[in-house]
This record gives C-alpha cells, structure tokens and sequence, in this order.
C-alpha cells in the first residue's frame, strides 16, 4: 500500500505524483499480522509435490511464496496467464532459487493437461485458487464463463486429484457463496458443493477454506482507492452504509495453509476476518494516511453495482460453526453431500451448451444452489 505526497507539495512541484512513500497495510485493519507456528506445516508439505493453480494471482501467488517456506520437495505453478507466471518465475528464481519449480500454462478446465501435469509431478496437495471472481463482471454477459470456470473447472481439477491420488485438495472459496446474490457467489457455492458431492471414503480429501476480501488483492478497492487519490480524487464508494470483511494477503494465505493441513475431507473453514469494515470509513482512512483531508480529496458515492450486496456473511443460514485449535478458524459443516441424481444432471448442465440468455442461465443456476437470490 502506497500513499503519494502531499497536495501542496505536488502543486509547488516540489515533488512528482509519481513520488510516494510506503504506508503498511495494517494501518487500515487496525491488528497485528498472525503469527502461524509451522512445525505441523513443515511435516505436511515439506519434501512433497504441492501443486497451486490460479498461482499468478494474488492469493495464489502468495501461498506459493508461504509454501516456499517449508521446503517442498517441488512446486508446481498452474496459471492460465502467461505474463503472470513468467513474473512469478522470475520472483522465485531470485528469491527462492533452492525450491524445485515446475511452470505450467495450464486452463483448469483442460482435463487433458491437467491429467498430464498430475501424472508427470504426482503432487501430494493441491491448493486450488484458480477462479473468476469479479461481481460486476461475471453477472452479465461473461455468466457462463463464471459457470464453466468456478465450476467445471473445480469438478475438472477435483477429478484428476481423485483419478491420481491426490492426499488433500484445498478450494479457496468466499463469503460471497453465502446466500449469493450474484453469479460469481453462486458459482463459487456450487464449487463448494460440487467438491462435497465428490467426497469418497479413502480417496482425496477435500476441503474449503471460506473468507473474505483481502487488502491489496488485485481488483481490490485498495489500489482503485490509491489511483484515485494520487489522481486527487474523487474516491468513489458503491454506497455509504456498504460493508465487508477484510484480511491481509499474507495471513489469508498462512489461514489457508493451517486450515488445509487441520481438514480431514468435507469441511468449510471460515477463517475469522475480525468486525466488518465500512468501505466509506476505509476511503477517509486511506485520504487521511495519505495526508490528505477530505476537502482536498472528497468521496463520491455511484451506487451499488451489478450483483452487489450491502453486506457479506461468512456462514450460510442451515450451518454451524464450531471453534478449531487455532483461534483464528472455526469449522462449519453444511448439508449432505448432493446425490447422484442430482450430479448427474448438473453435469449435463456444464457439458451442454450456453444458456439462450442470462436470465435462464440464473434461473437454471439457483436450482442447483437454492439459497442464491438471483437478480434478474
């Protein structure tokens, strides 16, 4: 997180716009960064094959980095973007040039490859990141996408982990799959419960990992926030009583880690994301440690976008949560696993072609996910 000079300073062009200086995140949250003990991690992933997919974006790119900690005996890098895993490439040759890399461009939807990758590496833990997650614009014309992506693509990946004896398979989920009110929440849901329904007795395990928004995320309001300031306004809000959780990427990231190693298959952890954050109050916050007032910088509010709620949950209304050993994760256990009736015609849904329209395609969505709200 950045914060740029002060106004006057660039009016008297004392300094350039471009000219900033550091200011930490956790300034914004107001607590400390957690401190995981890693010993159990260390026997967990330590001198094994762990494989990351969606590993060039922000929360995959730093679990790899965590994971880089302990040692693997290789990491495997699975990203659709082929810009994002060169620079993380690079990252690693410079920074942790002892762990064994392997760079796969790779889509999760691609059984083919991903039956080659698995076969080739044969990792032991799979941490899946790989997802569309943008409200806006995964709610209109790009719903399918979101469908095939979010879903196909975790039953994709879930499928070969069975097919190649994979241990565990961590789904890096969201509170926006609790009671969705857009397509993204009600695809990461499905995902959800899609891994749940592919749960077997002595086969790989599966569990997810729930939380919310993340500072500093790519898309997230923390560099829109700080382009606009260093623009000099105005910073734009959805709406003044719109409300989220937040955490920062590298606790997220460790969370995830200490909640894949805790599952025994079948699991939603939540990860405990502190008190719900106002998005106006977090923009005076980043005016203000910029050194700005809110004359000089003012909020503009437009309204609530495509698919946006006031405010997230982290739990879905039929679960209960119970504590873990670490304070930070508490474990909830949802419904039955779907049954094959109910697979089966999912699975013909996502083979199929797209949807006639957008409007369908919800309609068709909240009968496999029936506390999503779509707005049609």
């Amino acid at each position: 997180m950045l914060t740029v000079p002060s106004l006057e300073d660039m009016l008297a062009g004392k300094v350039a716009i471009s000219q900033v200086r550091q200011v930490q995140l956790e300034d914004l949250l107001g607590r400390e960064t957690i401190q995981l003990d890693g010993t159990g991690l260390h026997s967990w992933l330590g001198d094994h094959a762990v494989l990351v997919t969606g590993a060039g974006g922000s929360i995959g790119s730093e679990l790899v980095r965590q994971i880089a900690h302990f040692k693997p005996r290789l990491l495997v890098l699975f990203e659709l973007s082929e810009f994002a895993l060169y620079l993380l490439e690079q990252e690693f040759v410079q920074k942790y040039p002892e762990v064994p890399i392997a760079c796969v461009v790779g889509d999760v939807k691609d059984a083919e490859i991903l039956d080659r990758v698995f076969a080739a590496y044969r990792p032991s833990v799979v941490f899946h990141a790989a997802a569309y997650k943008h409200v806006p614009l995964m709610e209109g014309e790009n719903a399918w996408q979101a469908v095939r992506n979010n879903v196909a693509g975790s039953k994709c990946l879930a499928e070969a982990a069975q097919k190649h004896g994979v241990e565990k398979v961590v789904l890096i989920s969201t509170d926006k799959a609790v009671n969705p009110t857009n397509v993204m929440g009600a695809t990461k849901r499905l995902a959800e419960r899609v891994l749940g329904g592919l749960q077997r007795e002595g086969g790989a395990r599966f569990v997810t990992v729930r939380f919310g928004n993340v500072l500093g995320s790519n898309g997230s309001v923390i560099p829109k926030f700080r382009e606009q300031i260093a623009r000099g306004g105005p910073v734009t809000v959805t709406h003044p009583d719109i409300i989220r959780y937040f955490m920062l990427i590298p606790e997220a990231a460790q969370l995830v880690l200490q909640a894949g190693l805790m599952g025994l298959g079948g699991e939603i952890f939540v990860l405990e994301m502190g008190e719900p954050i106002r998005i106006a109050d977090l923009a005076r916050d980043m005016i203000r440690l910029s050194g700005f007032s809110e004359d000089e910088i003012k909020i503009e509010y437009t309204g609530l976008r495509p698919g946006e709620k006031l405010y997230e949950e982290l739990l879905t209304d039929n679960e209960q949560t119970m504590p873990t050993p670490h304070p930070k994760l508490r474990v909830a256990r949802s419904e039955a696993a779907p049954d094959p009736a109910w697979q089966a015609d999912l699975n013909v849904w996502l083979e199929g072609a797209q949807p006639s329209d957008v409007a369908a395609l919800k309609i068709r969505l909240q009968q496999f996910v029936p506390e999503y709200v779509p707005q049609l």
